[in-house]
């Protein structure tokens, strides 16, 4: 079990496993969507693809989230 200044750490590693993985979604997803409404301004159809190509990078927020989730599972075993 971890304990004292281990505590605050565990903590601390996973606020920045979810808020990494939260800035690197916001920044990538500003990319694909200013570079996907220019798509669909020069064709018609890609609706869908632009769809797919902004929900991508959440999956860095849920592996984020996974990580947080087994930092933190450490308090509990050990």
């Amino acid at each position: 079990m971890v304990e004292g200044v281990g505590i605050g750490l565990v903590a601390i590693g996973a606020g920045i496993a979810i808020g990494a993985g939260a800035i690197a979604t916001a920044w990538v997803q500003s990319m694909v969507g200013s570079a996907g409404m220019g798509l669909m301004a020069e064709k018609d159809g890609k609706e869908g693809q632009v769809l797919l190509f902004m929900a991508l990078p959440e999956t860095m927020v849920i592996l984020g989230f996974v990580v947080a989730f087994l930092i933190i599972s450490t308090l509990k075993g050990g």
